[in-house]
C-alpha cells in the first residue's frame, strides 16, 4: 500500500535567476496542491515556476506588500523538479503538496 505524506515541499526566498525549489525523491510521486507567493517589498515585483520545465507560471506581476495563492492538482513523477525565480529577493515561495512513495 502506498504511503501518502503531506509536506511543504518549497520554502524559500525566491532568487533573480532560475533555482531548483523541488525535486522529487526516488520512487515517489508528488502531487503540488499549494503555492503561496509573497512580496515584501514596497513595489511590485515579477515571478516565474515551472513544473518539469513548464512555465506554470511566467512573469506573472505580484503587486507590492502582496501575497497571491494559487490551489491546483499538477502531478510529478520521480526526479522531476520544480523551478523558480523572481525579479526580487523579496518575493518568497511556499509550495505545498503530497508525496507518495
Amino acid at each position: 500500500m502506498a504511503t501518502t505524506t503531506s509536506k511543504a515541499l518549497a520554502r524559500i526566498a525566491a532568487a533573480t535567476s532560475s533555482t531548483t525549489l523541488y525535486t522529487v525523491p526516488a520512487s515517489t510521486t508528488a502531487v503540488v496542491t499549494n503555492i503561496a507567493v509573497t512580496n515584501s517589498a514596497a513595489s511590485a515585483a515579477t515571478f516565474t515556476i515551472t513544473l518539469d520545465g513548464v512555465d506554470l507560471f511566467k512573469d506573472a506581476a505580484i503587486a507590492a506588500n502582496s501575497t497571491a495563492l494559487f490551489d491546483l492538482k499538477q502531478v510529478l513523477a520521480t526526479t522531476k523538479i520544480i523551478a523558480g525565480l523572481a525579479s526580487a529577493i523579496t518575493v518568497k515561495f511556499q509550495i505545498s503538496g503530497v508525496e507518495i512513495v
